[in-house]
């Protein structure tokens, strides 16, 4: 089974960041795609909200650089989920669990929220992004002696393709 999903779209929200009782992040914000599209030669647009979750250090550093408005690529897994509301109705919803993201904004971009973003009146300016740094630094490549190789011999008859 595969389940992959990747999306690019604005930010419909703040983050809402939160913890749990063992200090890991949940950041919860949704993400509105579009596509326009023409019917009978008139053109249309169709937006799609969608509800987004970061874990650990990506929601945190979702929450320190993406505001409402933020364009964002997100990839992702599809999760569905059921419940009861307060009237007795069943309810469902589909909702991305992010596993990778991508911000593109550019890094001085103050329309549609940015990343100096600020609702709340205060002045204050947050700095730039700046990328994180590489967990993972992969090894050069080994060269291997060319002249230590065991010579190979092989009929074309025993070649399975």
């Amino acid at each position: 089974m595969f389940n992959k999903i990747i999306l690019v779209g604005n930010l419909t929200r703040d983050i809402e960041l939160k913890y749990t009782q063992g200090g890991a992040a949940i950041a919860n914000t949704a993400i509105a795609t579009s596509r326009k599209f023409t019917v009978n030669g008139e053109k249309k647009e169709e937006t799609c909200f969608v509800d987004i979750t970061f874990f650990g250090r990506s929601g945190e550093v979702a929450n320190q650089y993406l505001r409402k408005g933020s364009k964002i690529l997100v990839e992702g897994r599809l999760k569905f989920d059921q419940w009861v509301d307060k009237d007795g109705q069943k309810r469902s919803k589909h909702s991305v669990i992010v596993e990778t993201m991508q911000m593109l904004d550019s890094k001085g971009s103050h329309d549609n929220g940015g990343y100096s973003h600020d609702e709340g009146g205060n002045d204050e300016q947050k700095p730039p992004y700046q990328p994180p740094k590489p967990i993972y630094q992969p090894a050069p490549p080994v060269k291997m002696p060319e002249n230590n190789l065991p010579a190979i011999d092989i009929n074309e008859d025993e070649i399975p393709f």
